[in-house]
């Protein structure tokens, strides 16, 4: 007769479920996709601190603030279709769009401003809603997708604009009705403490908090970041993969609009050529901000530090007085260490698990 033997006990002290285990302090911090960021605009603040006199001055750190805040309205929607797994090269562009259609309709339609406004915000979320569709239905790569929203807008930009204005700007809006408000909404700044804040800061905070909401604290947050991990398994397990991925082409829509809207009351008139290259610019803040190119990983956080490293280069070299032809040496360098760095810390992270 064969003895059968007991099953082992297991040891209380190494089968405990690891979601139960308290994560020390340090992992937690390592695991944070923007900590390498943190650690790169600690670096550049200190540089320009000791190679630019002027940079610690409270006019200087408002100047500073707005060159952010432009860049990241854009960068915080762009991170979360990034950490989705998708691109959009057309989101510059778009900017320029948003702006066009509010002033060349209030205009053309001696329409109180804000009318344009709300046609402009209807205009821009139809284009997201057409990247995000045409992405879905074809499964083509949202660079090629993209790519040619980017063409088509740019060709719309400048053809419609000389069309409807006889020039490549749009005509001053500046003494039509509901101008001066819709200035305070989206152009306006104030003084706080010495410093000068633009009303962009506002935005940008607004976003940045809505965006860090959503990612944490809901159930889109979790489909997020499972269509840009894995879009196969998270369609199986029941994650709305098209609508999400058409939701987060509708945030960088906003963000355009947002943006566009800034343009068109800081400045009074659009220069249709405007927004090329800026995608690009969008794309780089997150990226330094820890956002993977493959999608799955990144912050909202993240991504306005990114920003914010790019407002203090920019305005950096310029108190520097330095040649500002140097600018994109600087945002290349910035690019390969941050990714490098982000690189490194999430090898650190992944090892003390």
């Amino acid at each position: 007769m064969t003895a059968i033997a007991p099953a082992p006990v297991p040891d209380s002290g190494t089968t405990a479920d690891e979601r139960l285990i308290k994560a020390s302090p340090l992992r937690k911090l390592l695991g944070r996709p923007e900590l390498g960021s943190v650690v790169g605009a600690v670096a550049v603040f200190l540089f320009f601190s000791v190679a630019a006199d002027s940079f610690l001055r409270m006019s200087s750190f408002g100047t500073v603030l707005y060159a952010a805040s432009v860049i990241g309205i854009m960068a915080v929607p762009v991170a979360l279709l990034m950490i989705g797994g998708e691109f959009d090269l057309s989101a510059g562009v778009m900017v320029t769009s948003s702006a066009l259609v509010s002033s060349m309709f209030s205009y053309q339609m001696t329409a109180n401003v804000w009318v344009g406004i709300f046609v402009s915000l209807l205009v821009t979320l139809a284009i997201g809603v057409f990247n995000g569709f045409m992405l879905t239905r074809t499964n083509l790569p949202s660079f090629i997708i993209t790519l040619g929203t980017f063409l088509m807008l740019t060709g719309l930009n400048l053809g419609l604009t000389k069309l409807i204005s006889g020039t490549v700007s749009t005509k001053s809006i500046s003494d039509m009705e509901g101008f001066e408000s819709a200035k305070q909404v989206f152009a306006s700044q104030t003084t706080v403490g010495g410093v000068n804040l633009k009303v962009t800061v506002l935005w940008w905070a607004v976003l940045i908090a809505v965006a860090t909401w959503i990612l944490l604290r809901t159930r889109s947050g979790n489909w997020i970041f499972a269509v840009g991990g894995e879009k196969g398994a998270a369609r199986a397990v029941g994650v709305p993969v098209n609508k999400t991925k058409i939701g987060l082409y509708m945030g960088v829509a906003v963000g355009a609009w947002i943006s566009g809207q800034h343009l068109l009351f800081s400045f009074d008139v659009v220069q249709s050529g405007e927004g090329v290259g800026n995608e690009l610019t969008y794309i780089i803040a997150a990226v330094i901000g820890g956002c993977l190119i493959t999608g799955g990983y990144g912050s909202a956080i993240g991504a306005a530090v990114g920003a914010f490293i790019f407002g203090m280069t920019s305005k950096g070299i310029v108190y520097a007085e330095w040649n500002p032809d140097w600018f994109k040496f600087f945002l290349g360098a910035m690019l390969l260490l941050a990714t490098l760095l982000n690189a490194w810390v999430r090898k650190r992270a992944e090892a003390t698990k």
